[in-house]
């Protein structure tokens, strides 16, 4: 079993930052794939970043191009998610998941936490 926390979201003025953090346990990562979701009210969860456990590939929504950087400390377990010029529709709830990286679905999840970004 893989154990996923996160933390770091509140709320933001447009143009702010903030970090999110998930930090992993259980399971070792040697082959895992890392991804930040979000959900906005009324709308489906989305994939917004990615990165391999191991190597450096990593995956961006193109809504977040250029603004938000997905970078991991393996000695802490533990994915950021660093978002930069925040907009109001980054307003959502940010999950942290992982999966094996063969595998098509994220089998691990994080209780999730709320980013409100004011306009």
């Amino acid at each position: 079993q893989v154990q996923l926390v996160e933390s770091g979201g509140g709320l933001v003025q447009a143009g702010g930052s903030l970090r999110l953090s998930c930090a992993a346990s259980g399971r070792t990562f040697s082959s895992y794939a890392m991804g930040w979701f979000r959900q906005a009210p009324g709308k489906e969860r989305g994939l917004v970043a990615a990165i391999t456990w191991y190597g450096d590939s990593t995956y961006y929504a193109d809504s977040v191009k250029g603004r938000f950087t997905i970078a991991k400390d393996h000695a802490k377990n533990t994915v950021y998610l660093q978002m930069n010029s925040l907009k109001p529709e980054d307003t959502a709830v940010y999950y942290c998941a992982a999966k094996d990286s063969a595998a098509i679905k994220y089998a691990y999840w994080g209780q999730g936490t709320q980013v409100t970004v004011s306009s």
